[in-house]
């Protein structure tokens, strides 16, 4: 009795709403696409069983009566198996889709009343024989229907309520000989089926759920998967594409194996004054200006794309059919646009663009990029706004350039630089005060090279400040000038300033030669000062209190802020040897060297005069009052050994 109780109370529980289908869009478009393809054969199953049924009864039951199965019920059943069809359950709406659904279980529950009503009727005028085919038919009907409903139990319950109770009545009082086991069987039978079918109800659900946490993972995957494409190739401050996607771009057309003038074009574009926006209007106005930058080149035609290749830095992507005349005068568009002002915070940003270009050839996007670099250089070098396109001449200067890189960059400093050694004059009595050291590298041992020509390689290279430490150590080694009362000059690259470290670096050489820190000066060019005046400062400071001398370097040839000067821990300017071949013929220049003669006496400091070639210079430089001289005329860059064998003489 335990069993019956069982099945008995689950069906009651059901009642109760735990048989109800789930709310929700995803839910309602589930039931109705697992329904769709359940229904339409449940009710051709309807159907075929009204046949049977009216052809066992036609010559027993009135024939209005075998026929309003076929007719009636089974019409409707062939119309809701069309209703039902998959095709046309996926065109409806939600709304629709919510309204099938609720009213399927009271249209499933009348029509399985009506269906067991009519074979009830049918029941009365068979014999033992038909009867049975009547509990075979009930059966198979209901069973079917049951099981075609495990996605909306709470109709499948009705159903088989509103079939089981006109059809049990029906049979008890039929005096049917297998009544009450037919009965039970079908009671029992459809009891267990509808907890079945409940039990498939919740599998679905939970089925369904996880389908939905699936789909809603990997809309969130999708979601995260183009976040992170658009982090990997989109700048987020301007907008437009970052290096990587530029890198792939020009990937994706050398991969093309274009080649001539079916290649695109590579335009590299520097931005002119960017800096003094950020350092006078702050990073918010230098933001504003790349933002404003980057929307100026998108819009401008025959731009297959641009992005930011870092910096103040874009790339340009121009359109092959582009000739060279052609693309020359699109650069030239590119740069005018970048000269319209940007408004910001009420300021009026204004600044330029230097442009280089490519063709996109070569065996890597790197190549590419080195080659535009190169023209944007030789561009920057020319004005601001200017416009290079690479040609063969720049291909083979960049070989040699990149040829003669390597060979710095491997050199042995030891064997390929050697230092030559020139007099530094007082200008009152002929009298040798000290030397400056110079350089000379050598590629290949025999053709050496002054720093105008290597300098720009060490850099490149990363390798000042060893040659800085190395050439030091080899001048008081070789040139111990201080022995006889003189000072030793030797130059700092820009580099060797602003590094952290190099005072002490220096410092640690002088004390191992034993020199005094004072009779060593370190000369500085205007050069250095200008990209970071207050790190400069801090740096020389460092330098004077380690006890070395500062010296500012070809004063005069660029730097043109002489009030700045007073501000910097100096013990003496050198005047640019450009101003003392000018000396004895331009006024200008006579002018020029009083006033930083005049300069240098108010703040207490030594004043040289570099590149005296003949008297007339000399003399004029002592009429202005510049105390020490320094130039061919008083002695070539010698090597150690002359330099000090002078001192010998003149003693």
């Amino acid at each position: 009795m335990a069993l019956p109780r069982y099945l008995l109370g689950g069906l009651v529980r059901g009642f109760g709403g735990r048989w109800n289908q789930r709310e929700g869009d995803s839910f309602t478009r589930a039931y109705a696409r697992s329904l769709s393809l359940r229904l339409p054969l449940l009710y051709l199953v309807v159907v075929f069983d009204s046949v049977l049924m009216a052809l066992r009864f036609h010559n027993t039951a009135p024939a209005w009566l075998s026929l309003f199965g076929p007719l009636a019920l089974g019409g409707f059943a062939l119309w809701r198996a069309a209703y039902w069809m998959p095709h046309h359950v996926e065109s409806r709406s939600l709304t629709i889709l919510r309204r099938d659904l609720r009213a399927m279980s009271w249209v499933g529950a009348a029509s399985g009343f009506l269906y067991a009503l009519w074979v009830m009727m049918l029941y009365s005028y068979g014999d033992e024989s038909a009867q049975s085919f009547v509990h075979y038919i009930v059966a198979v009907t209901l069973f079917s229907g049951v099981l075609s409903l495990g996605h909306a139990p709470l109709t499948a319950l009705r159903i088989a309520l509103a079939v089981t109770i006109p059809t049990t009545g029906q049979i008890l009082f039929s005096g049917h000989p297998n009544a009450v086991p037919v009965v039970l069987v079908q009671i029992f039978v459809t009891a267990a089926l509808l907890l079945i079918t409940n039990g498939h109800h919740r599998d679905f659900v939970r089925l369904e759920l996880s389908r939905q946490q699936l789909v809603r993972r990997e809309r969130q995957t999708a979601r995260l998967a183009q976040d992170n494409l658009v982090q990997a190739t989109i700048d987020p401050l301007t907008g437009a594409l970052n290096r990587r996607a530029i890198l792939a771009r020009l990937d994706e057309e050398l991969s093309a194996g274009h080649s001539g003038t079916a290649a695109a074009w590579l335009a590299l574009i520097d931005l002119d004054g960017f800096k003094h926006i950020n350092d006078t209007y702050g990073h918010a106005a230098g933001d504003a200006v790349l933002a404003a930058v980057a929307g100026r080149l998108a819009m401008i035609e025959r731009v297959q794309c641009c992005g930011r290749l870092g910096g103040d830095e874009f790339a340009v992507i121009i359109d092959a059919a582009l000739g060279e005349a052609a693309v020359r005068q699109l650069a030239g568009e590119l740069s005018e646009s970048l000269r319209a002002p940007v408004l910001h915070g009420g300021a009026v940003l204004r600044l330029s663009g230097s442009v280089g270009v490519h063709r996109v050839t070569g065996r890597s996007a790197s190549d590419c990029l080195e080659r535009a670099d190169a023209a944007l250089y030789k561009a920057k070098e020319q004005a601001d706004g200017a416009v290079i396109v690479f040609s063969p001449d720049d291909e083979a200067e960049l070989q040699g350039r990149a040829a003669i890189t390597r060979q710095f960059n491997d050199s042995d400093f030891e064997q390929r630089i050697r230092l030559l050694y020139q007099p530094i004059i007082a200008a009152e009595n002929g009298r040798v005060t000290g030397f400056e050291a110079f350089a000379r590298w050598s590629p290949d041992g025999s053709n050496w090279l002054a720093p105008g020509d290597f300098m720009a390689l060490a850099e490149a290279t990363g390798r000042t400040g060893e040659m800085t430490r190395m050439v030091l150590g080899r001048a008081l080694a070789e040139c111990s000038a201080w022995e006889q009362g003189r000072t030793l000059s030797i130059n700092l690259a820009p580099r060797d300033l602003m590094r952290a470290g190099t005072a002490d670096a220096l410092a640690r050489l002088v004390d191992v030669a034993g020199a005094p820190a004072h009779s060593i000066i370190l000369e500085v060019t205007e050069r250095a000062l200008i990209d970071d005046p207050k790190r400069a400062e801090a740096q020389l400071k460092a330098f004077r209190a380690r006890g070395f001398r500062i010296a500012l370097d070809d004063f005069g040839a660029g730097w043109s802020s002489l009030s700045q000067v007073h501000r910097l821990p100096l013990d003496m300017i050198k005047i640019d040897q450009a101003l003392s071949r000018a000396l004895a013929s331009e006024p200008g220049a006579r002018a020029l060297v009083s006033t930083i003669v005049s300069l240098s006496w108010q703040l207490g400091i030594d004043c040289t005069i570099e590149g005296v070639e003949d008297e007339a210079q000399a003399e004029t430089a002592r009429a202005m009052g510049v105390r020490l001289m320094q130039g061919y005329h008083f002695g070539r860059p010698a090597p150690a050994c002359e330099a000090m064998a002078s001192l010998a003489d003149a003693a």
